[in-house]
């Protein structure tokens, strides 16, 4: 969250923009949305939407709401909901979300995981009880 998101009250609906020719290098977090345009060398932690755009590259572990890519990602990416890989994106790595988009033209190396949290559990096998 923005400082003048906190002084302000803003609700998270507001943006936090990292414009083309931002460079940051460490970890991002943010408690709303945010738009990554430049170059993040470190992990992005998003409680809300994160779009990256065309000319965005980050080299780290991404995580958010709902992720939409366009630019180009070396790390995994990680969605509580949905993931959407539009048309000139390039990722590296794995994904992790319940929704996948994927449009064609998008570029992907990595494994992808669809199943969320809860469903990963993986429960003992019961043994069928005889009837006597």
């Amino acid at each position: 969250m923005s400082i003048m998101q906190k002084r302000s009250g803003a609700g998270i609906d507001e943006v936090s923009i990292i414009s083309n020719g931002v460079i940051i290098e460490g970890i991002l977090k943010s408690n709303g949305n945010v738009r990554i345009d430049g170059i993040i060398k470190g992990d992005v932690d998003v409680a809300g939407n994160l779009t990256l755009g065309e000319s965005a590259e980050v080299n780290g572990e991404v995580k958010a709401e709902n992720i939409t890519l366009s630019g180009k990602v070396t790390g995994s990416l990680k969605a509580n909901e949905k993931i959407v890989l539009e048309a000139k994106c390039m990722l590296n790595g794995d994904l992790f979300a319940k929704i996948l988009v994927v449009e064609p033209g998008a570029k992907f190396d990595g494994k992808c995981n669809m199943v969320s949290v809860k469903e990963n559990k993986i429960e003992p096998k019961k043994e069928p009880q005889q009837i006597k």
